[in-house]
This record gives C-alpha cells, sequence and structure tokens, in this order.
C-alpha cells in the first residue's frame, strides 16, 4: 500500500479524490490531508508518504481588473508555494509528486469560429497572471525530477462533477432555466471528476512521471451539454441554430459579455492520441458524467 499526503485541505479536487480511493482504491491507497494555509505544515515530515499531491492554488481569476496585490498573492500561492512543496518532498525522501497545472497554460480559448486543438508539441503561452502563475508553477517543480524523484504534472481541461465551482455550474443554470439556447459548432475537452480521480489513482500506483493531458473519451459541444443538462433536470429547452444571432451580437459588446460569450461558446481542445495512455482511465462517458453531476 502506497501512502499519499494531500497538500492542500478543503479543495474539490483533494475531497472528491479521498473519497474515491476510499470507494474503490482502499488496498492500494492510503490517503492523509495537510492544511497549507498557516505554514505549519513546513514542519510536518513528508518522509513517511510514498506521493505528495499538491492541489493548494487559487483558481477562477477575474483578471480583467485586479491590483498588483492580487497578482503577487497569486505567484505566491500558485507558483512558490507549489515548488516550495515539491523541494520539500524531494529532501524529505518522498518518490513521487504529483501536481494539478491546467490548460490555462496554453492560454484562452479561441474565440468563437476558430479552432484551438493543443497538440504534445504545442507551446504553453500564458494569455493572463493566472496562467502564468500555473506555468511558473509547472515548469519548476519538473526541474526537480530526477532518477530517484517522480514529478507527475497534470494539464487537465475543465473539471466538473457534483459540487464543483467555475463555469460548468453557471452553464447548468442557463441550461434549467432558460426556453431556449442557440446551437453553436464549438468543440471544448472537458475531465469528469471520477475519471481525473481515477486517473490520479493510476499514475500514483503505478509510479508514472512526465507531463499527462488526461481529458473525457468525448469532446463537449455546448449546446449539446445543455441540453442533456435539460434532459436529466425535467427542463424543456429549445437548442437551434435561430438563437446564434444573439451569440454574434455578444461578441461585439465589449467587456465581460464578450468574455462569457467566448467562454461559453469558444474552442480549446487537446489531441485525442495525447490523452490515451497504457491505462484505461475514461470510465464514465459525457451522458452518465451529466447524470452523476445533476444528480
Amino acid at each position: 500500500m502506497k501512502k499519499v499526503l494531500i497538500t492542500g485541505a478543503n479543495s474539490y479536487i483533494g475531497t472528491s479524490f479521498e473519497q474515491y480511493v476510499t470507494d474503490k482504491y482502499s488496498q492500494e491507497l492510503l490517503i492523509e490531508t495537510v492544511d497549507m494555509i498557516d505554514g505549519s505544515w513546513r514542519q510536518k515530515a513528508f518522509s513517511g508518504y510514498d506521493c505528495v499531491f499538491h492541489v493548494a492554488g487559487i483558481a477562477h481569476a477575474d483578471v480583467g481588473n485586479v491590483s498588483e496585490e492580487t497578482k503577487k498573492k497569486y505567484y505566491a500561492i500558485n507558483t512558490d508555494l507549489a515548488i516550495e512543496t515539491c523541494q520539500k518532498a524531494k529532501a524529505d525522501g518522498v518518490k513521487q509528486f504529483v501536481f494539478m497545472s491546467s490548460a490555462i497554460v496554453y492560454g484562452d480559448s479561441a474565440p468563437y469560429g476558430k479552432q484551438k486543438r493543443i497538440t504534445r508539441d504545442t507551446e504553453p503561452q500564458p494569455s493572463n497572471f493566472y496562467g502564468d502563475s500555473k506555468w511558473q508553477a509547472d515548469k519548476g517543480v519538473r526541474q526537480l525530477a530526477d532518477d530517484s524523484f517522480i514529478v507527475t504534472v497534470l494539464r487537465p481541461p475543465m473539471i466538473y462533477g457534483k459540487g464543483s465551482k467555475g463555469n460548468y455550474p453557471t452553464l447548468a443554470k442557463m441550461a434549467k432555466k432558460l426556453p431556449v439556447f442557440p446551437d453553436v459548432d464549438n468543440e471544448r475537452s472537458m475531465l469528469y471528476i471520477e475519471n481525473l480521480c481515477e486517473f490520479l489513482c493510476q499514475v500514483m500506483i503505478r509510479g508514472e512521471g512526465g507531463v499527462f493531458w488526461p481529458q473525457n473519451a468525448e469532446y463537449t459541444k455546448t449546446s449539446e451539454m445543455v441540453k442533456m443538462i435539460a434532459g436529466v433536470s425535467d427542463h424543456k429547452i429549445l437548442v437551434s441554430k435561430v438563437w446564434n444571432w444573439g451569440v454574434k451580437l455578444a461578441l461585439i459588446v465589449p467587456g465581460k459579455t464578450r468574455d462569457l460569450a467566448n467562454k461559453a461558446f469558444g474552442n480549446l481542445s487537446y489531441e485525442k492520441t495525447i490523452s490515451q495512455y497504457n491505462f484505461h482511465y475514461q470510465i464514465i462517458d459525457l451522458k452518465e458524467s451529466i447524470k452523476r453531476t445533476e444528480g
């Protein structure tokens, strides 16, 4: 049995992963968690753990209008804390460090009507301080890897599931209330929380290192997801291209309206081949994941 220390308490990913292991991998993995807020974690010995899973961080930044002080906080937590934790794990003799990076390191979604497909060779190009804070950590922890210290970096797309935060709950709220919704052809990679948790179990049990791009087996089209959410919620919604003019109108309005339209209907996907590995983790398909999220 491998002992895993989650660095960062009460996070959506951390608590979901701990529950998943309890339900499905309790014979292979033993999970403990340490809070990173007050700094007392620095006095904790990491030496008894096989793996440190670092989830502490700040996400969902409103990058439009923030102070320099706020930006510094993002770098302090997303970059400096991650690298310091990795350094401690290595110094204390931990064998593997797993870090949650993000698709945000590749910049924003391509705007409405334009494709953005990430391949193994796509160079990260953050478009704001939040993305850059994750990218600096991504690079920093990988530099610490060597023959006796495995560093595993995940760059997942949008993660969703029951109780998740971010863009998915906003979309779900619209799907349950709006009578009509535009039918825009777009393509997004997403990652259901149980698929992520299965992925994490596999890389920890196997001791896999390097950069990984886990995603669902299927790409997501926003209008199709809205129909699925409405369907499992017993809400009638008419999805039609007739309403696409509304999206085009929103895209010419500067500020948050345009940003929201691009977030909802923009394109950002991973080439499927870079998300296929020598183990199976895409255990829940898109339709079932919506049922479980909304159930």
